[in-house]
């Protein structure tokens, strides 16, 4: 097991409820975007937790305990494939994470986005942060409960359309991923609007 030194912030605004946000799923072929809410402590903090990409599956498994057990709040939202197709990844990504704060059981004051851009949530202020999840513990919080649900969401979704790889790729565009839409064609839960093919350096 990598050993990384974790240099993320605790908050962005030492004043009020703050909510880190991150999605996990956008650049995938197929199934849905998963968004999460977190609200940490102030003082929360943890040498382990980082940007979910970073870390290994052993090591997000083990974090979604931390996170779970430390946070004020949390929740985990989904926006299946078809809507996906019919609104844009984007507009899905944030809608995902609306839907995620609106879960949540303690009302934010304030919300921290991974990312460039977000659309705003009613009556609530937000601050985009580019590699957020690098940053702030609690997108970096998110980032970790949106991964490791959606990771398993489609392990078992591989069960039902083996063939595919989903149980390693997690529906991102692999090779594999890629030569099998390719061979065997979509599923149901493939993103019909997402454009496959296979480049020469493949």
């Amino acid at each position: 097991m990598s050993l990384i030194k974790s240099a993320l912030l605790p908050y962005f605004q030492s004043e009020g409820i703050e909510a880190g946000l991150d999605e996990a799923g956008r650049g995938c072929l197929a199934g849905p975007v998963v968004a999460a809410a977190v609200i940490l402590p102030k003082d929360f903090h943890d040498k382990l937790l980082t940007d979910s990409k970073q870390l290994n599956a052993k090591q997000r498994k083990q974090l979604i305990d931390v996170v779970k057990n430390y946070a004020i709040d949390y929740a985990i939202a989904e926006v299946d494939h078809a809507t996906i197709d019919q609104i844009n990844i984007y507009k899905a990504s944030v809608m995902a994470m609306h839907q995620a704060v609106d879960k949540l059981r303690t009302p934010p004051d304030h919300l921290l986005v991974d990312g460039n851009r977000f659309i705003s949530y009613p009556f609530i202020q937000h601050t985009c942060i580019v590699k957020g999840d690098s940053k702030y513990f609690s997108i970096a919080a998110a980032s970790i409960l949106a991964k490791t649900f959606r990771d398993e969401w489609m392990q078992k979704a591989a069960e039902q359309y083996p063939g595919y790889g989903w149980e390693r790729n997690a529906g991102y565009p692999t090779l594999e991923h890629r030569k099998a839409v390719l061979s065997l064609g979509p599923t149901e839960i493939h993103r019909k609007t997402f454009h496959v093919e296979l480049k020469e350096k493949d």
